[in-house]
């Protein structure tokens, strides 16, 4: 969900739900942040090729990938 405070940059991904019946929701790679301070618009590559500036609404996600190595290990 987009939140007020909330920090987006390159590499995280967006989902875009659907919003008519029958057609599927889009998700694609957040390439470039071009608002300031991590703000809309975004320079988003969809999964299907195409390339928009997007300016995400309520039925959007955005999702920060995991960083490698930031998590412990559970090893014992």
């Amino acid at each position: 969900m987009l939140g007020e405070l909330a920090v987006f940059a390159g590499g995280d991904r967006l989902h875009v739900h659907a919003n008519v019946v029958g057609h599927p929701g889009r998700t694609g790679e957040i390439v470039e942040v071009r608002g300031g301070g991590g703000e809309p618009p975004y320079l988003v590559r969809f999964d299907d090729g195409h390339t928009a500036l997007v300016l995400p609404g309520p039925d959007a996600i955005i999702e920060h990938p995991r960083k490698k190595g930031k998590e412990g290990s559970a090893k014992g």
